[in-house]
């Protein structure tokens, strides 16, 4: 479970790790962070004018990411 602390925890402090200026969505962008107990959270967020929409959070599966969970792998 991905608790709203720990999606705050990786907006405040993560990396952005995919920018997507094009999307047809709008902007949006992949964001990394780690939780307390060390496990990688992925957070896709949309900066708006007046706040930052949060889309999803998820804890990114290994085999589908490198081991920084920062490049995702071929299929």
């Amino acid at each position: 479970m991905i608790t709203g602390p720990d999606v705050r925890r990786v907006v405040m402090n993560g990396e952005i790790i995919g920018n997507y200026p094009e999307d047809v969505r709008g902007h949006s962008c992949l964001l990394l962070g780690i939780d307390l107990e060390g496990r990688p959270i992925h957070v896709v967020c949309s900066p708006k004018p007046e706040y930052l929409a949060i889309i999803t959070a998820y804890t990114p599966e290994p085999k589908e990411w490198d081991a920084a969970f920062k490049v995702r792998k071929k299929p």
